[in-house]
């Protein structure tokens, strides 16, 4: 027969807690009433222990019931309770004037998302910086450049920054580059201008040729036209005489180039066949009324008057071949320099150098003019002072830089074979500050 469905018996007593057995309508300890289902216990949610902040926050908590009331309180969702994130926003769905749907957490008036999202901006400190952009070869513009300074492309070699130089010094200016024919430009050139303790302006220029057949040309020349251009700028003002300054400026620049040769003895071991590093070295002074020059080598200066009706004149002689054999009286200068030897030097800076011989003169031109400092590699296409007259600009004293460009140009077109490097001094030296036009 049909049964009323019947609540499974507790294995304890709800009333006294005593063990019971199941089929049992009664506690046999007490007498409960088994088969009464308990109301569910009433569920209290946790709440923070806010005290008066919550009746501020507008909790509607319900009003408890009458006393002895058998009447249950309403039922409140925890969804019916306004609360705040941990920065204090309002939570979804307790905004003023929201709407819910009755007996739901979930809004109907959400608003529209917009089409973008705006992004935080990036920490600056953990932003990289910027890639330099690829270097391009010079000769086929479109291979890159590697680290070793060959392009990927084509394999030509890039420009070293020595390669071609140019700088100007109140009224001196020089340009030195590389040629067409050598790797390198192993010339080195300093300029600049300081004045007398008198306050008479005074410019300097200094132009030193690495020898090729020794090791480290490029850094000789360069150690040496430093040393000797330092020295030149620290005389001078001293009072030293133009004339005094310059040799002693070409003994500080034997000495820079000597100390390239200081090197550990397993280095001579390894490489015994190496000579150590020279160069040869030219230089001018030009104050008021006064020209100063000093060389070791084959480089040379030569004077050249603003009005080419007067004479230009070289004011050096080589220590070279060359110039022994025209001063024995065994060729004439022409033989002599056409003669494959007429460049082999006999004088030059280094630690393999005979004997160190500065040579020095001073001259006092009576007229305006430009004077030009130069390695071999400019006056092999203009060796003799008419021909330098020649191509030098007419206005090569108010123009040094351009007069510098045109000469060097002068011995690129020729062929290059050479290093070619040139200074251009006005004479007499413009006030001070007065740069070239």
């Amino acid at each position: 027969m049909s049964q009323m469905p019947r609540q499974a018996a507790l294995p304890k007593c709800p009333s006294c807690a005593e063990p019971v057995e199941s089929g049992d309508l009664f506690c046999g300890a007490c007498g409960y009433d088994l088969s009464v289902v308990p109301a569910p216990p009433q569920d209290h949610p946790t709440l923070t222990m806010t005290g008066s902040a919550a009746a501020d926050d507008g909790a509607a908590w319900p009003e408890p019931g009458p006393a002895g009331s058998d009447t249950p309180s309403a039922a409140h969702l925890p969804t019916d309770l306004p609360g705040t994130d941990s920065g204090d926003t309002p939570l979804p769905g307790h905004e003023s004037g929201a709407e819910r749907s009755p007996g739901s957490g979930v809004r109907f008036d959400r608003p529209d998302e917009p089409d973008e999202y705006p992004l935080q901006a990036p920490d600056p400190r953990l932003t990289a910086a910027p890639a330099e952009p690829a270097q391009l070869c010079v000769a086929c513009r479109t291979g890159r450049v590697d680290s070793d300074g060959y392009c990927e492309n084509c394999g030509h070699a890039q420009p070293r920054e020595r390669d071609h130089v140019e700088r100007e010094s109140g009224p001196v200016a020089a340009v030195s580059d590389r040629g067409l024919r050598h790797h390198r430009n192993e010339d080195a050139f300093a300029v600049g201008h300081t004045t007398l303790p008198d306050g008479t302006p005074a410019a300097v220029a200094i132009v030193c040729d690495g020898v090729s057949s020794a090791t480290r040309p490029d850094d000789a020349s360069l150690a040496a036209s430093q040393a000797a251009g330092d020295t030149l700028l620290a005389a001078l003002p001293r009072g030293t005489h133009p004339q005094a300054a310059m040799h002693e400026a070409i003994v500080a620049a034997s000495q820079a180039v000597n100390a390239l040769a200081e090197e550990p003895a397993t280095a001579r071991e390894h490489a015994p066949h190496q000579n150590a590093p020279a160069c040869t070295i030219v230089g001018a002074v030009v104050t008021s009324g006064l020209l100063v020059v000093g060389w070791v080598g084959d480089s040379r200066v030569y004077w050249v008057p603003t009005d080419r009706t007067a004479p230009p004149a070289r004011l050096t002689e080589d220590d070279s071949w060359a110039a022994q054999m025209v001063a024995a009286g065994l060729m004439s200068e022409a033989e002599a320099y056409a003669d494959e030897r007429a460049h082999a030097i006999t004088g030059w800076l280094g630690a393999d150098a005979y004997e160190l011989e500065p040579h020095t003169a001073a001259f006092k031109p009576d007229r305006p003019g430009a004077v030009v400092v130069c390695t071999d590699g400019l006056w092999n296409y203009a060796e003799t002072a008419e021909e330098m007259s020649e191509v030098i600009p007419a206005d090569a004293a108010a123009r040094p830089l351009h007069g510098a460009r045109v000469l060097v140009g002068h011995a690129l077109d020729g062929g290059g074979h050479d290093n070619v490097t040139v200074a251009v001094l006005p004479f007499p030296a413009p006030p001070q500050g007065a740069g070239s036009a």
